[in-house]
């Protein structure tokens, strides 16, 4: 069996990444703000098996340093020993959708369940009547699990 390393992206079929991509942890989303300083804020995403789909209000301050700077870095993580920690990097890229964006619905429906994520969706679409999808491809992956795959610092 080949061995994959850090950075390549068949990291995303390994079970424990799967197991993150499709738990109800939201991914922390860091990118760096208009004046050069970093920032770092919980989101939730939809993993469509090719790109990450996150969205937000069109008003939402992250979205004018994402627009001057796209490139990006994530984590979706446990709280369970041995951690489970999956990062990602890669470029957002931005696009405005009338109503709803599809794949933030489907992300309430999992991290809500059906009934719940539904009605937090109509909520949201008479407070808003656009969102902005933010689609990130991923150009790196990492993944620590504490068993067989350890940060570097600890790695021979």
């Amino acid at each position: 069996m080949k061995a994959v390393h850090q950075g390549d992206l068949e990291l995303l079929q390994h079970p424990a990444s799967q197991e993150l991509l499709h738990s109800k942890i939201p991914a922390r989303l860091a990118y760096v703000w208009t004046d050069g300083t970093p920032r770092v804020i919980p989101i939730w995403f939809h993993w469509n098996g090719r790109e990450f789909i996150m969205a937000t209000p069109p008003k939402a301050p992250k979205l004018k340093a994402l627009a001057r700077n796209p490139k990006v870095s994530f984590t979706i993580d446990d709280n369970t020993f041995p951690h489970k920690v999956l990062l990602v990097r890669g470029t957002a890229r931005l696009e405005t959708v009338d109503g709803i964006v599809p794949e933030y619905a489907a992300a309430a429906e999992r991290y809500f369940g059906a009934e719940q994520g539904q009605a937090w969706v109509s909520q949201l679409h008479s407070l808003i009547s656009s969102m902005v999808r933010i689609t990130i491809v991923p150009e790196w992956v990492g993944l620590l699990d504490f068993e067989t795959r350890f940060p570097s610092a600890l790695s021979s």
